[in-house]
């Protein structure tokens, strides 16, 4: 059976069917559908040979070259097929829902495979994703300045059934000029979107959704102007957590980092911190002083968050008093401020 789904009811297939991209391996590492299996029909090169007898000779003369291209593979490609989905159940795509799909989908099921077929491919998918980025969410923004522990408690109100959508673990970066932490590599802008599409569609649109206090920009990823716009004017709760407390807490993330990592961070913000200031905070790396230079950068992004802070309506900021980095502790006081918004009791 080969039965083509609209993409509404392709990403909404049980999640025990698995889905195979067809497309080439760089059309999958540039971006997929989360959790997709790649099963290229072509090889880089063979999917351009193909796409350039279509060009000079036509339609026919490709098909033909695509099947002299592919003719040893089918046995592979059905193996790999029974390997990810051994009761005979896949979902299949190509880009524009095509030729490649088509053919994977016409061999696995003369094997004996019910394939799901996705109309219009990838790229149908794609639209899919960016229509995610407008579709109108209950936000409520974690907000903090650097230190306050705000990923921590984002994680603990998960922990307590709230809705959470983490964009820092989607890019895979901690927002600041250190957020690589020396070690993290970020997925494709296109894989940004799509995996943050795919978590946004699990939500449901009318209980509140928190997300992290974030700039545009995360690392070299942005976030989508329709989820951006509807961040900037949501209700933020903001931590007010002493600076030694915040220091203490940045002392435990950073501090056994590369000191090379962090002063090749540091020397990339020197215009924002001046030179004096970068040279300092250089020098306390250099000697240890982990504390001493958090100090100092803090100065630069302490300053930032509250100019981003100020363009947000005075009226959607609801400060909540911590006494330190605890994330229970401040998840807890978090959620009692939010019921006493709801119902009425307190005014943002």
């Amino acid at each position: 059976m080969i039965q083509t789904l609209d993409i509404g009811s392709f990403v909404n297939l049980d999640k025990t069917i698995p889905v195979i991209d067809v497309r080439t391996s760089a059309e999958f590492e540039q971006g997929h559908i989360c959790g997709a299996y790649n099963i290229p029909l072509f090889s880089n090169e063979e999917r351009a040979q193909v796409g350039t007898t279509y060009k000079q000779a036509g339609r026919e003369q490709a098909i033909l070259l695509g099947f002299d291209l592919v003719g040893p593979k089918w046995s592979g490609y059905i193996k790999q097929a029974l390997e990810i989905g051994p009761d005979k159940k896949v979902a299949v795509h190509c880009w524009r829902g095509g030729m490649r799909s088509g053919a994977m989908a016409w061999a696995l099921n003369l094997y004996g495979f019910d394939v799901y077929l996705l109309e219009g491919g990838y790229k149908k998918y794609r639209r899919w994703v960016l229509d995610k980025f407008v579709e109108k969410l209950n936000i409520h923004i974690l907000g903090g300045l650097t230190g306050s522990g705000k990923t921590k408690v984002l994680l603990e109100l998960k922990h307590k059934g709230e809705q959470v959508v983490d964009l820092e673990d989607i890019a895979h970066h901690q927002g600041s000029a250190f957020g690589s932490m020396n070690a993290m590599i970020q997925p494709t802008q296109e894989q940004f979107e799509n995996t943050l599409a795919t978590q946004l569609n699990a939500l449901n649109t009318g209980k509140p959704v928190w997300i992290e206090d974030e700039s545009v920009t995360i690392g070299k990823r942005y976030i989508p102007n329709g989820l951006f716009h509807q961040m900037r004017d949501a209700v933020v709760m903001e931590l007010k957590v002493p600076l030694e407390k915040r220091v203490n807490f940045l002392v435990d993330e950073y501090g056994a980092l590369d000191k090379d990592f962090l002063k090749t961070c540091t020397e990339k913000i020197w215009k924002r911190l001046g030179p004096e200031q970068t040279k300092n905070a250089v020098t306390a790396i250099d000697e240890g002083r982990i504390a001493d230079f958090i100090r100092i950068v803090l100065v630069y992004y302490d300053k930032a968050y509250r100019n981003g802070l100020s363009k947000r309506k005075p009226g959607n900021i609801t400060e909540i008093e911590c006494a330190g980095t605890g994330a229970e502790t401040n998840a807890k006081l978090v959620i009692a401020k939010q019921n006493k918004l709801a119902t009425g009791e307190l005014v943002a």
